[in-house]
């Protein structure tokens, strides 16, 4: 499942190899989107870890400002704020523990998916790892 602001749009789940590129997916939300058509989200699970073909740039908060570069190529998928509701919660937890939203990364930067998280063992993983509610 993608972020709530997703939800309206065409996906799959990712798989081990997928080539992802950030885009607009048909909202104002930047999301993941496959490399085969740049209209179908490809919605990761939290622990999902990802190799970008070059240092992550977000987008500036105003307008004249610069980008910020994030001097990574790898992060970790996660769900944040889960208990706020129609706020963005999908994000990216980077080497040194900075989390930065999804939908903040400019758009057209690559990235591919190296591992899937493991299957949880015990119901309380299995929560743990729960996405964010729908509420719409």
């Amino acid at each position: 499942m993608c972020d709530y602001s997703l939800h309206s749009v065409k996906s799959r789940p990712a798989k081990v190899g997928d080539k992802l590129t950030t885009r607009k997916l048909g909202t104002s939300t930047r999301g993941s989107a496959a490399s085969e058509d740049a209209n179908l989200a490809v919605c990761l699970l939290p622990g999902t870890e990802l190799s970008f073909a070059s240092e992550v740039t977000c987008a500036p908060r105003l307008l004249g400002w610069s980008q910020k570069v994030i001097n990574y190529k790898t992060a970790i998928f996660r769900q944040i704020n889960q208990d706020q509701k129609m706020t963005h919660h999908d994000a990216l937890e980077f080497p040194d523990g900075r989390i930065v939203l999804l939908t903040t990364l400019c758009e057209g930067q690559q990235a591919t998916v190296l591992q899937l998280p493991a299957e949880p063992k015990t119901a309380v993983e299995a929560q743990s790892r729960r996405r964010a509610a729908y509420i719409g």
